[in-house]
């Protein structure tokens, strides 16, 4: 497990955050104060069942919903109370995402889908295939970069989805059920370049329900309730 220096500063800091859903005259509480800190290159899983507040948390964690109450900053930045234009520069800016699915364009190449963040970002084309390239090589896989996802296998597949979320170096991966849809072999896979991206420096955020995958990280965060009930550095 990497060691915390005294320089490290946090990324993500949670300060009474909740979220209150209306549905007519209910109202439902899904966080319950969040109050957590996440330093840079940490390597940190968020664990919960299904109901707990933790996909709440993640949408919040990535700028894909805003708190009720409370304050987040990301990288420094307070992102509580901003509109949705300004929540999707910061998405595409700060927060690398790898989903369950995957969420890659079938008829475009590993390469050209690697490069869509890019895009949007306004990097020129040549720069552009420059850090796709560079992005797919780093996850290895530069000899696919040809390849359409279904050319592929599933664990290629998600390691081009880590190669979309590198490639504008974003202040963290955010990652929700990164190894829900793949097989033992493929997950081992994945998780392993979880692990050397984390030695590498990265910030590493990890949605999972699988105690398993949760314990390749080196603190484990449990919700339950829309609370952070435990906090558990793994050895």
């Amino acid at each position: 497990m990497k060691a915390h220096g005294a320089d490290a500063r946090p990324i993500l800091d949670l300060t009474g955050v909740r979220k209150t859903y209306s549905t007519g005259a209910v109202a439902v509480e899904a966080l319950r104060g969040i109050d957590v800190q996440i330093n840079a290159g940490e390597y940190v899983a968020i664990i919960g069942p299904s109901g707990s507040g933790k996909s709440t948390l993640m949408h919040i964690l990535g700028c894909l919903d805003v708190p009720t109450e409370g304050r987040y900053e990301l990288a420094g930045r307070d992102v509580s109370d901003l509109d949705e234009a300004e929540l999707a520069a910061i998405r595409n800016r700060e927060i690398g995402f790898v989903f369950q699915q995957f969420n890659l364009l079938a008829d475009m190449t590993a390469l050209r889908n690697v490069a869509l963040p890019l895009v949007y970002a306004g990097v020129p084309g040549h720069e552009r295939e420059r850090r796709a390239r560079q992005a797919l090589e780093r996850v290895g896989l530069g000899d696919r970069a040809d390849h359409r996802p279904g050319e592929l296998s599933g664990g290629q597949q998600q390691r081009v989805a880590v190669a979309r979320a590198l490639v504008t170096e974003p202040a963290m991966i955010l990652a929700d059920e990164p190894t829900g849809n793949l097989d033992s072999v493929s997950t081992d896979d994945v998780l392993g370049l979880f692990a050397e991206l984390h030695e590498a420096g990265r910030t590493i955020v990890l949605i999972t329900h699988d105690h398993e995958v949760a314990e390749q990280a080196e603190r484990v965060l449990t919700i339950r309730d829309g609370e952070i009930s435990e906090a558990v550095v793994v050895p």
